[in-house]
């Protein structure tokens, strides 16, 4: 166990952003499967925008690289597209 108070609040915070961070990526990855389900190209146009900026967020925030990020966007656009 932690030695000083310092690290004792370390600990806490760590686990606080760990489970802040496992909520984002989760929901993100909820969106990014729903998105995929959607058959109708109007509503999918619609989401595309809300899934892009959540993807984003993770990347800005380091939950995800930079590049996974774009491959997912990639990815996503092109699914769209192709409907």
């Amino acid at each position: 166990m932690a030695n000083h108070k310092s690290a004792l609040k370390r600990i806490r915070s760590n686990e606080a952003k760990r489970l802040r961070n496992k909520l984002q990526h989760t929901t993100a990855r909820n969106a990014i499967k729903a998105l995929r389900e959607t058959e109708k190209k109007k509503d999918a146009e619609k989401e595309l925008p809300k899934v892009v900026a959540m993807i984003d967020k993770l990347a800005k925030n380091n939950i995800i690289h930079k590049n996974k990020a774009a491959n997912i966007k990639s990815k996503l656009t092109k699914f769209v597209a192709a409907i």
